[in-house]
């Protein structure tokens, strides 16, 4: 098959699978997480009447490695710049949409196989879906946040020309879409200021999508997550497309 969209997806791939310090490095803080809050706090969670912080959290750390994967791809994009192989690609008789949308979906894949990978190991501390069907319902989820965020890194990538300006406006986003998403804590008592700082949040829809699915516990209802990271995935990704497709070489 040589359609460039086919021809992207299968580089972003290859890239992934050539970097076993990549895929190790990347799988560090989603098990840290799991580990040090899910059994340090497991507890005191317990205590207040919130069940099993493991189900709880799982979900939310799986949404994390999804997260953090798919930003931090917008570094290719930097990189390919700086080396001259950005130009190679452009110049190519390819609509440039082709080229975004192929990255964007391999990156995504990327992602995706990493938040599996994240899933697969909770399922080894104790983390245990309510069902095989629902926890395929979940990589839909997966795959949405997956390509709302791989779209959101190339964009801002596309706007910017070295790798250290990117990871610190990249830690300014991510740290904070994180933490303010509900994957940690549950969201029903927290001030009203807050819960609406979250549900303004994308990656909140993400979280709540994967936590529904896997655990049958969802605080905003499985069709909103689902409409609302469809249609932010889809306006990202032609923001996204539109920003790629003004890159200068």
């Amino acid at each position: 098959m040589n359609s460039p969209i086919y021809v992207m997806w299968l580089r972003q791939i290859k890239r992934y699978w050539r970097s076993k310090s990549r895929i190790i490095g990347s799988l560090a803080q989603p098990l840290l997480f799991l580990i040090a809050l899910g059994f340090g706090f497991g507890p005191i969670f317990q205590k207040a009447g919130g069940g099993d912080y493991i189900e709880f959290l799982a979900p939310g750390i799986i949404a994390m490695a999804i997260l953090f994967t798919a930003m931090f791809n917008g570094i290719e994009v930097i990189w390919d710049k700086e080396f001259g192989f950005l130009k190679e690609t452009l110049i190519a008789p390819v609509l440039r949409y082709k080229i975004i949308f192929g990255r964007t979906l391999g990156g995504a894949t990327v992602a995706m196989i990493q938040g599996a990978i994240v899933f697969a190991l909770s399922m080894f501390i104790g983390f245990k879906p309510i069902s095989i069907m629902m926890a395929l319902i979940s990589f839909v989820f997966m795959f949405l946040i997956a390509m709302l965020f791989t779209a959101l890194g190339i964009a801002i990538a596309s706007k910017l020309e070295d790798m250290q300006g990117f990871q610190l406006i990249m830690n300014f986003i991510v740290m904070p879409l994180f933490f303010l998403s509900g994957a940690l804590f549950p969201i029903d008592s927290l001030p009203t200021a807050l819960k609406i700082v979250i549900k303004l949040n994308p990656l909140s829809y993400g979280v709540d999508g994967i936590r529904g699915a896997l655990t049958g516990i969802s605080h905003l209802g499985l069709f909103l997550d689902f409409i609302v990271l469809a249609i932010t995935a889809f306006v990202i990704t032609i923001i996204g497309s539109y920003l790629f497709s003004k890159v200068e070489i």
